[in-house]
């Protein structure tokens, strides 16, 4: 079956709508646990470790299942390309949470649909419809409500944190990777693709962040860096990358990251069962404006 096939069947659509429902949810772990892990160890670092441990478990999956090809590896500058922009947002995310709160931060990542459709324009011709151009302006508003912590003066003063400012580098990059998938693809399995895009990855900041690597004391590490490493290593890694890509070959690119408008409401609850508190209820605003834009984006 087809890219074009896929998405139109309404099952395979259905489908494509719960993984990245899931995908929403398992990314927004990510914020809080990468705040509290970022202090203690080089960005860089962590995601080369977390790509190769990635793609250990996808490998190790498309092994017991399909198996992997050397087919499949065919144009390996796709996976360079798509592997460094991978490793590229998740190390520059947490470069930002050394210094940006996790629900802001999950506040710049919505701005990724309003960027994953202009890319979608430019590569795949994916026409923007004006409802779907109402949609990513108010998520964009909500994100920008967030970002600012419904300080008016704030915005008025565009008084940008750092962490933020670093961390939309990175969610530029996960824009322009969404409609790449789609474009790259040349008929391989989500598994097998990803697991080219996790190994080239992992390759790639392995090069750049080595230094960092070897003078890393590993095993001094604080637990929740252990704990932060496997979550995002097996989780907000591996398996959001079969998702992503799942439903990038069902959904067009802007539906694929509406979903990325739930991820404030979500890193609320994870802030919550962690025990870390609430956002100022002035920010509870600019979330509620994301999950409007998600509904509008959703409706056919």
């Amino acid at each position: 079956m087809t890219h074009a096939d896929l998405r139109g069947s309404a099952a395979e659509r259905r489908k494509g709508h719960l993984a990245m429902l899931a995908f929403s949810a398992i990314v927004a772990g990510s914020f809080p646990l990468g705040g509290m892990a970022a202090p203690h160890v080089d960005p860089a670092a962590l995601t080369a470790v977390r790509l190769l441990l990635a793609a250990g478990v996808v490998g190790g999956v498309a092994l017991a299942g399909p198996g992997l090809h050397l087919a499949q590896f065919r144009a390996p500058w796709r996976y360079l390309l798509l592997g460094g922009l991978f490793g590229a947002y998740f190390a520059l995310m947490f470069e930002g949470l050394k210094t940006a709160e996790p629900v802001s931060t999950s506040a710049v990542f919505t701005l990724v649909p309003l960027l994953s459709a202009g890319f979608g324009w430019l590569l795949l011709r994916q026409v923007m419809t004006g409802r779907m151009a109402l949609a990513l302006t108010i998520g964009a508003l909500g994100a920008v409500w967030v970002i600012f912590r419904g300080d008016p003066g704030a915005l008025l003063g565009f008084h940008l944190g750092r962490g933020e400012q670093i961390y939309f580098l990175g969610c530029v990059a996960h824009g322009l990777y969404t409609p790449l998938v789609a474009r790259l693809n040349r008929g391989e399995s989500a598994v097998a693709f990803t697991f080219g895009t996790l190994l080239a990855g992992a390759g790639l900041l392995a090069i750049w962040a080595s230094p960092s690597i070897l003078a890393t004391d590993w095993l001094s590490l604080p637990p929740i860096v252990w704990i932060t490493l496997l979550y995002v290593g097996v989780f907000a890694s591996a398996v959001t990358g079969v998702l992503l890509q799942f439903a990038s070959f069902r959904l067009p690119s802007a539906k694929v990251m509406a979903y990325t408008y739930l991820t404030p409401s979500w890193v609320i609850l994870w802030e919550a069962m962690l025990g870390r508190g609430l956002p100022p209820v002035m920010m509870l605003g600019g979330v509620g404006l994301t999950v409007v834009a998600l509904l509008i984006l959703l409706k056919d």
